[in-house]
């Protein structure tokens, strides 16, 4: 099924498997990163550098993307950070940590939905919306990546309230909460606590890689399940099972 998309976050891990998942089935994409990496040489591929911790480039780079008449009919926010603050560090310093994770992987994206909305609105574009969380946003984190998960549990809300309210105009959202995935992310994890961390609590001995992601990222955005929406797909491994 052919379709145009935006992914943030594609030039690496689970934003690369999802690019190279959708390009594979013949939709276009609007990829974007913080550093002007083009991680694809496709002619169906369109890479836009953005720093999603700055208001301003965010809306200089990609509210133009949802004006004119060729504008994506699939969201996919998938880029996000992930930093630590322990409780112990300076006020300000745990402070800044806090507004600039909830400015990445929490304002940036709803921003993003909401010229989206307003866009398929005005054209009549049954879009869908798909928010890539965390397992953080059910079970927690450890308290110096708190507001990492509170960042997450945000979107998967924020996720929730989309779905209630726009599926009435044909336009849907999703959230996705993976575990650990094996991706950039997952190995400065296993710098910070061990490779044991990340397994030990899985219904599996390993960790999910990526492209599984990826595929029920492409599921969704077919739009083959409609009434699926507001839902959270899970995918951690068994880390926990709802």
């Amino acid at each position: 099924m052919k379709f145009k998309a935006l992914v943030t976050g594609s030039s690496r891990g689970m934003g690369y498997s999802i690019v190279e998942k959708l390009l594979q089935e013949s939709s276009s994409v609007i990829g974007t990163s913080t550093k002007a990496d083009y991680p694809f040489e496709h002619s169906s591929y369109e890479h836009i550098q953005v720093d999603l911790s700055d208001p301003e480039n965010i809306e200089y780079a990609l509210k133009s993307v949802f004006e004119g008449d060729d504008i994506p009919e699939v969201v996919v926010n998938n880029a996000g950070i992930f930093e630590d603050a322990d409780f112990e560090i300076d006020q300000n310093d745990w402070l800044a940590n806090w507004d600039r994770t909830q400015q990445v992987n929490l304002r940036a994206p709803a921003i993003i939905c909401k010229w989206a909305v307003n866009a398929w609105r005005k054209a009549g574009i049954k879009g869908r919306i798909i928010n890539n969380a965390s397992r953080a946003a059910y079970r927690g984190d450890t308290q110096e990546y708190a507001s990492y998960a509170a960042s997450k549990g945000g979107l998967v809300a924020f996720t929730k309230s989309m779905a209630r309210s726009l599926g009435e105009y044909g336009i849907t959202a999703y959230s996705i909460s993976p575990g650990f995935v094996n991706t950039d992310m997952a190995r400065d994890s296993i710098e910070v606590y061990g490779a044991e961390y990340l397994t030990k609590d899985l219904a599996l001995n390993d960790i999910a890689p990526p492209e599984q992601i990826a595929e029920i990222v492409y599921l969704l955005a077919t739009g083959k399940l409609t009434h699926a929406t507001g839902q959270n797909f899970h995918i951690n491994s068994g880390s926990y099972i709802l």
